[in-house]
């Protein structure tokens, strides 16, 4: 049987999640390893009751919006939740994340990886973001090689998602994406998480915000006019 080599750990005093891995591997006698990410961007954020973006299929929905600024031959996003002790190099970290960071609130991650049919940056806008044409490229709810939550249950969300299918419409090419999460069960959801996007190739540019406003700001865009 082949065993899947991760270094992740989960105590109740302190968070460690492992290097993010991608779907490239290697076999070292029994142990299959991931090949690390060369290029991993994080985001510390907190979601509350009311603060949804949408609802979809009767479940609450968050947003972060990711700018990928060149073509990604493979793309990784993984969630954990909560984050309230986790360390990871350089994360951008949410005003609501710094104000809730000691929060032992959590929810079972869903995930998913989604495009846009917005493709230049001057067009990154709320009014195109608003009526943009999302395509959905991959999801996920339990992963194994993700740590498990304080109740013991592998709840969090890994998916890789790669250019395998040669399909243009669902191409992992230079454009707006967004990363959308809920919980599996309908309700409130409500606690920290991580969430992480890699890709093999350094991807110089890379953005990732809750807002639009912030996601401009990220990509060194004039803040919009206000209507």
């Amino acid at each position: 049987m082949t065993l899947f080599f991760s270094l992740i750990f989960f105590h109740a005093d302190a968070q460690k999640i492992g290097t993010f891995g991608s779907s490239v591997t290697e076999s070292a006698g029994p142990v299959t390893i991931h090949i690390p990410y060369h290029d991993v961007i994080s985001y510390l954020g907190y979601v509350s009751k009311g603060t949804e973006d949408e609802i979809r299929n009767g479940k609450k929905f968050y947003y972060l919006y990711v700018w990928i600024p060149a073509y990604a031959p493979e793309l990784g996003v993984r969630m954990m939740s909560p984050a309230n002790n986790v360390k990871v190099d350089n994360p951008i970290v949410s005003k609501a994340y710094e104000e809730n960071k000691s929060s032992k609130d959590f929810f079972d991650t869903y995930i998913t990886l989604e495009r846009s049919d917005i493709f230049h940056p001057e067009d990154v806008t709320e009014e195109n973001v608003k009526n943009a044409d999302w395509i959905i490229l991959d999801s996920d709810d339990d992963s194994r090689e993700m740590p498990k939550q304080p109740n013991h249950k592998r709840y969090n969300s890994l998916l890789r998602y790669g250019n395998l299918n040669g399909s243009a419409d669902e191409a992992l090419i230079v454009g707006l994406y967004r990363i959308g999460f809920t919980s599996y069960k309908k309700g409130d959801v409500k606690g920290t998480f991580l969430a992480q996007i890699g890709s093999p190739v350094k991807l110089d540019g890379v953005a990732i915000a809750k807002t639009i406003e912030e996601l401009r700001k990220q990509m060194n865009l004039p803040e919009e006019e206000k209507k």
